[in-house]
């Protein structure tokens, strides 16, 4: 922070001239007034950081001087002092949000902790608001460039997108997501990637778990023509697409041990070669990874490989659950609320406050792509002008997707362990056991679901 401007507003010449000469001698820069207008004039021309006021001066009492600046320059701290410290005086002075206050006769020096005291607060509030300004630019950039943006302002996301930022800079650091299933781990890594200085190259999305394990060499490292049957010209593989750009992997837990060192080489040497070909191709390649799955431990269990943990882990950012920043809840309904409302053509003027009371209690296992599905199909359905909470039941809808609200427990059961196994159960009922059928239900993967379903026991 720069030096502190302090200003001094006292009609008694000889307590001015002695704080001022006081703080002069502390490495203060000093300004000196002897009537309110004097220091409305010295406040419009100067980045005044702290005022001391006398409470008895010419023109205006101190209490209305005070409340004037507080009014007109919020961020400045005022430091009240009185020859009449009355306990109204200290009282109203507080009310109108003074930083302190100092009966007369005071030592200097107790004025002086005061300004240090204060001059700390100001300090934060600086480094809070950079870190507002921040947030807001950072937030703003993502959804500009992707089209969404990471909603919410609780301390879990700001810590999000501060870390998105800091490492976005970083060109070649891997970076592993984690985090349940529909917490936005993609919109994170694409955030990443149009906040950096690859941000005007390719993007490239995999789903790790969809890759047959026969495919993987040529999906990822390209074929040369003729290296086996079908392969009748040669293909690029996705590091070679993702050149100068960034590679998602998601779901990399689902990746086959056997393909895992083949990967970690490559992100090792920064080298393909296609399958047919001993020729080596440089490849220049941001890889951001996720899962939903506790990588560490599985590698404990020997289902993944400890070094290729340690090479993509090298930066993690971990998503929370929805269920865990339910203070974001009312800013991403509405956010869905007028995304849907627009894009569907819906007219929605009020919304019921019955909808934000009962998805408060609600546990939301498929987090915030289950909210906005869940707010999409309450809208389609919504058939006036006013969205209610009885859109979001089961009852108004032939659709079995409305599984989830249906399956929302009591209040004196929410437990969330419980909650989601009957949830789970339910879907299961639903879909006569299909598990891909409630998996789609429960707005989660069908791998999600195979790991939730062991959990509970419920194969």
């Amino acid at each position: 922070m720069e030096k502190v401007k302090i200003l001094v507003v006292d009609d008694e010449s000889r307590v001015r001239e002695e704080i001022a000469e006081f703080l002069v001698q502390n490495d203060y820069i000093v300004y000196k007034a002897a009537m309110p207008s004097e220091a409305f004039s010295i406040l419009k021309k100067n980045d005044i950081h702290i005022v001391i006021l006398d409470i008895r001066l010419p023109e205006m009492d101190g209490l209305s001087a005070l409340e004037i600046i507080k009014n007109d320059y919020p961020d400045v701290e005022v430091i009240m002092i009185s020859g009449h410290g009355d306990m109204n005086s200290v009282i109203e002075a507080m009310r109108k949000d003074a930083a302190d206050f100092f009966p007369k006769p005071f030592r200097l020096m107790d004025i002086n902790l005061a300004i240090k005291r204060t001059t700390r607060f100001l300090q934060l509030s600086s480094k809070y608001k950079e870190l507002e300004k921040n947030y807001s630019l950072i937030s703003s950039e993502i959804q500009k460039s992707i089209g969404h943006q990471l909603i919410g302002k609780s301390a879990a996301m700001k810590k999000v997108i501060s870390m998105m930022s800091k490492v976005a800079g970083v060109e070649n650091t891997t970076v592993l997501i984690t985090g349940e299933s529909g917490t936005g781990k993609e919109l994170v890594a694409r955030g990443i990637h149009y906040l950096s200085n690859r941000n005007k190259q390719y993007f490239h999305s995999v789903n790790c778990s969809a890759i047959p394990e026969t495919l993987f060499e040529s999906e990822f490292f390209g074929h040369k023509k003729g290296s086996f049957t079908g392969a009748v010209e040669n293909k690029a593989g996705w590091f070679e697409i993702a050149n100068k750009g960034t590679l998602f992997l998601d779901e990399i837990g689902d990746m086959p041990l056997s393909q895992q060192a083949k990967l970690l080489r490559v992100l090792e040497e920064r080298k393909v070669s296609r399958v047919g070909s001993h020729d080596k191709i440089n490849v220049d390649v941001r890889v951001i990874a996720a899962s939903n799955q506790e990588l560490l431990k599985m590698s404990e269990d020997k289902n993944f490989r400890l070094d290729l943990y340690h090479r993509i882990g090298s930066f993690v950012i971990h998503l929370p659950p929805l269920r865990e920043r339910r203070e974001d809840l009312p800013l991403l309904l509405k956010y869905f609320i007028d995304y849907y409302t627009n894009s569907l053509g819906k007219t929605i003027n009020k919304v019921d406050p019955q909808i934000e009371a009962e998805l408060s209690q609600y546990s939301f296992p498929g987090n915030i792509r289950e909210l906005r599905n869940m707010i999409e199909r309450a809208i389609i359905i919504s058939e006036n002008s006013i969205l209610k909470w009885s859109d979001f039941q089961p009852g108004r809808s032939s659709s079995t997707e409305t599984i989830v609200t249906s399956s929302m427990p009591s209040e004196d059961t929410w437990d969330l362990e419980v909650a989601e196994r009957k949830l789970i159960q339910r879907a299961l009922d639903k879909s006569n056991n299909n598990k891909s059928k409630a998996a789609e239900l429960l707005n989660i993967s069908w791998q999600s679901l195979d790991r939730r379903m062991k959990k509970f026991e419920l194969n």
